[in-house]
Formats: C-alpha cells, structure tokens, sequence
C-alpha cells in the first residue's frame, strides 16, 4: 500500500516546495502511472481472496498514513488513488467553469452518474434518487411515509441505527401512532432473528412500517432482510431498509433484499467521495412516500420530488462512476471475500480467548464489520476506556459503539488496504488487553 512516506518518495519531496506549485491532482496522477496493474485473477472468490499478491497490489491503490493501522473503515471508505486523482480533475473542471458548467454542463453528466448507479445496483433509474448519504434517504422515507395513522405501530430493533430509531420516533409522535422496540438475541442464529420478528409482528398487528438494518453498524450482525419481509407483507406491514454499510462490503443488488424502500451509501464501501448515497423507491410504490415539503421542482410522479438535497458538491456525485469502476475492476465478489477473510482471521484468533465476547457468528451473517467486548463490561466509559488503550498501546484505531441492548462493545472493520499481519496484531492486543482484565 501507499504510505505517506512512499507517496513523498515517488513524487519527490523536493518538488513539493519548488516555486512553481503543483496540483495534488498533477501528483495524484504521477502516482497512479505508478501503481502495479490489478491484473484481476480467476477463480472462485474464497480462493482469491487468499492470493495475498493480488491483495498486495490492490492495497497499493491506497495511500494510508503509516502511523496507525486504521481499522475503523466502517465510517466512511478511503477513495482508491484513481478514484481520488478523478475527484480532483473534477473538483478543478466544476471550480474554474463555475456556474457556467453548473447551469450548462451538469445536468447531463449528473444523470449519466445517476444512471450508472442505477446499473449497478439493478434498479430502474426511475427508482433511485441521488442523495447526501444514507441518512438523509432514509429519513426521507421514513417521515414521508404515508401509510402511518393514529393507532397504528412503528416497529425498530436495538441494532438499527440510532438516527433511524428517531426518525421511526418522530414518525409516531407526528401521526399519533405507537413505538414497539425489539431486541435481537445475542449471539443470534438466523432462526432466532425471523423467530424474534415473527413473534413481534404478531403481537402488534397493526404494525404498518418496520426498520431492517440488514448489516448494522453496532456489530457486524447480516440479518435475513428478505425473509423478513415477506414476514412483514404477508402481515400488512411495509419495511424501510437501511443498506449503509450493505453495498461493497457485500456483493448484491436490491432484489437480493427484496424490499420496496431502501437507503444506502456510495462513500462506505464503494470508495465514492464522502457526500454520496442513494434513495430507492419501487417504482410501484412511489404513491406512498410523500414528496418532500410539497415540492415542485420535479413532478410529482419522479422520485426527484422526494428528496431535495439542494446545491451538493458538484465533484462528488460526478466521482461516483469512478468508484464504481474500481469496484468493478478489483471484483465485487473478490472484495467481498477478502473483507470477510480478514475479519474471520483476527476472530478465530481472538474467539478462544477468555473474558472476550465476540458478538457476530461465524456463518453467513457477517461481512468485515465485528464488534467485540471484555466479558460483563457493557459500560460507556469501559468500552471507550478499550478503543483508546489499543489506539495508544497498539495503534490500532477502532471505535465505541453504543445502543445495543447487551451493552456497549468496540468495533472492528478492516479494509482492502489491511493486511493479515495487522489481522494477527489487532488478536495479539486483545490477548494482552483481556489478560489485563
């Protein structure tokens, strides 16, 4: 991989002070001339994502800073050397035309982005609307949705993310319905998830809207998005599906959740600059997501009136075809296994080791997200007491997590840039750390 040091080797740190500047992107450029090619390998994805040449060359598409290993990937995803060199000649070509390009140019290339997000994920383009990120689609649909009256029930897990838990919140406060609140089981079993929803749509039957995290950003946890919400169909009930941290970290498509509202990031796993998600409405459903505050800038019968994020930043959303390429270059699947290689190398080590609990299984309910905590300590205090000693004893970067009924836990999230040596360093800390008590 490309560390800070190595970045200034081949550049020349000399000609980063010469009287005539240049460009980050100028440099950007010299470096990825540099860059080994992938040279994508065949075979089936478990076995590529053991090839650590092939991983060595991806890594060095990135340029990380060498004082820390980061494994905290699961706030916002590093931008790839060519993904990042194509956000600076963007960030130039929008700053120099200014709003002649905005007025004149945009528009065009705004929709051939769109478009291609839409391929990519195998919707209709008439079915996603470009956002800020997942927040802002899933608050969108879940305040605009028009299906909640008085009586009724919102229904959300401990898991699910906390920003979405309130707008679930502000939904019932507005319409007069009620919260029900449900917990998963810790460890969970893929039985024992549906078993958990099966019993709480039951006991509320008038349960209209339903919030599925299909991978959670608390612990890693997969749960079978699909399968609940046919549960939820069958019983009269619509789900809103936040896929944040779904895409790129795992390879599908929206008819693999099978849901008809679904909101996700393009600047997590898939390496787009930070400010880009998606907002999916089946093209079917459209009617029952309000438009945003009565808008009129688009017609009522395009999802573009769903949501009105305003002047975004211009590069960003012209960047995403970039990433999206890379993504297609390394291999979704391949990516996919070798995130999930990583996080089953540390866990295997660290699963034996007593007075830690590990709150994702080994099975197909987890991707590269783990989270971790010292047995019986599910405090505040305790769990950001865990992320700061491994970050200054270890200079392993992770983070607290909160809102899970269980307690407190910290968590882990590898990347393509991490290694397995950072894999067995990260198992080795928390040997030393669980033995400390």
């Amino acid at each position: 991989m490309l560390t800070r040091r190595s970045f200034l080797g081949l550049t020349g740190a000399a000609g980063l002070a010469t009287a005539t500047p240049i460009r980050a992107r100028d440099l950007l450029t010299q470096v990825q001339d540099r860059l080994p090619p992938l040279e994508r390998p065949s075979g089936a994805p478990d076995a590529v994502a053991r090839d650590e040449a092939y991983w060595r060359r991806v890594a060095a598409h990135y340029r990380v800073i060498d004082d820390i290993t980061n494994l905290e990937a699961g706030f916002f995803g590093m931008m790839a050397v060519p993904v990042l060199a194509e956000y600076h000649r963007q960030i130039d070509r929008v700053n120099r035309a200014s709003s002649y390009y905005a007025r004149r140019g945009y528009g065009p290339e705004f929709e051939a982005a769109r478009q291609r997000v839409a391929r990519f994920l195998g919707a209709s383009p008439a079915e996603i609307a470009l956002t800020r990120g997942a927040t802002e689609a899933l608050q969108r649909l879940i305040i605009q949705y028009r299906r909640v009256g008085a009586g009724d029930v919102v229904m959300y897990a401990d898991l699910d993310y906390n920003a979405m838990q309130w707008a679930m919140n502000a939904l019932a406060e507005q319409r007069g319905a009620r919260v029900a609140r449900l917990e998963i089981p810790e460890p969970a079993t893929h039985e024992e998830v549906l078993a958990v929803y099966r019993r709480a749509l039951e006991t509320h039957p008038r349960t209209r809207l339903l919030l599925l995290t299909h991978l959670n950003n608390k612990t890693g946890l997969i749960i079978p998005v699909r399968e609940i919400v046919e549960l939820a169909r069958a019983r009269g009930a619509d789900v809103v599906v936040d896929a944040a941290h779904s895409f790129g970290q795992c390879d599908l498509t929206f008819q693999d959740l099978g849901a008809d509202f679904v909101g996700l990031n393009l600047h997590k796993w898939l390496g787009a600059p930070v400010g880009a998600g998606v907002m999916y409405i089946r093209e079917n459903r459209l009617g029952d997501i309000h438009r945003m505050l009565a808008d009129e800038s688009a017609p009522a019968d395009r999802i573009e009136s769903r949501v009105h994020t305003g002047t975004a930043n211009f590069a960003t959303f012209l960047t995403v075809p970039a990433a999206l390429d890379f993504h297609d270059a390394v291999g979704g699947a391949f990516k996919a296994a070798r995130l999930r290689h990583l996080r089953d190398r540390w866990v295997r080590l660290a699963r034996p080791i007593a007075g830690l609990d590990i709150l994702t299984p080994d099975n197909a309910m987890v991707a590269a997200i783990t989270s971790f905590r010292l047995h019986g300590r599910g405090g505040r205090a305790e769990n950001q007491g865990v992320a700061a000693e491994l970050l200054e004893r270890d200079r392993l970067f992770t983070v607290w997590r909160t809102g899970v009924a269980r307690g407190d836990c910290v968590r882990v999230t590898p990347a393509l840039y991490n290694t397995l040596a950072d894999m067995d360093r990260l198992a080795g800390a928390l040997a030393a750390l669980a033995a400390r008590g």
